[in-house]
């Protein structure tokens, strides 16, 4: 009996938190980086800000969860069309010298144009799309929905900034942001 009650201590301590903000809440559940803070209505003016910390280089999958999946207008409404901004520490020891970001509908399935998912993809993003410490992203949007913010360097213990919407015109639940934080290769 006592190996069971402190079983369960140790299954609450793995447990994380779940972050909300605006219509949405975010988890770093799977491990890989930590949420650090949030804050944020998800609008251009006052985007959903994420801060978080990376201990290594390697692709994070944040989980992003609703309960609102009907909107009235959604060219007026903020749970179809949101602005996230990720504001990322590098705790990783290596220098980052591009950060990608992936959305998918489900883990390890790439999000095409069928599932309405995107970085808003139909919509005029000029101005949407920043960061503070790349000069410059690519997007790839089949058969995935990927951006890749380049020419910076990050180096370990600094942050950096990036500031996208994220559009779900078939809204779901849950649905996943992969972060890559990508080192120089030898």
């Amino acid at each position: 009996m006592l190996f069971t009650d402190y079983a369960s201590e140790g299954a609450a301590a793995e447990e994380r938190e779940l972050w909300t903000a605006g219509s949405y809440s975010f988890s770093d559940e799977r491990g890989g980086f930590t949420i650090r803070s949030i804050s944020g209505k998800g609008t251009f003016e006052d985007p959903v800000i994420l801060t978080e910390e990376f201990p290594s280089a390697t692709p994070t999958i944040l989980i992003i969860r609703t309960e609102k999946i009907a909107q009235a207008n959604p060219s007026e409404d903020i749970g179809i069309l949101f602005y996230l901004q990720v504001r990322a520490i590098n705790g990783s020891g290596h220098p980052w010298i591009e950060f990608g970001f992936e959305l998918q509908e489900q883990p390890n399935v790439p999000s095409d144009y069928g599932d309405g998912l995107s970085f808003y993809q139909p919509g005029d993003k000029k101005g949407m799309i920043r960061s503070e410490g790349f000069a410059s992203y690519r997007d790839d949007f089949e058969p995935y929905d990927r951006m890749i913010f380049r020419g910076g360097k990050l180096d370990p213990g600094g942050n950096a900034t990036f500031t996208f919407p994220i559009a779900d015109f078939t809204p779901k639940r849950v649905f996943y942001l992969v972060q890559d934080p990508r080192i120089p290769s030898s």
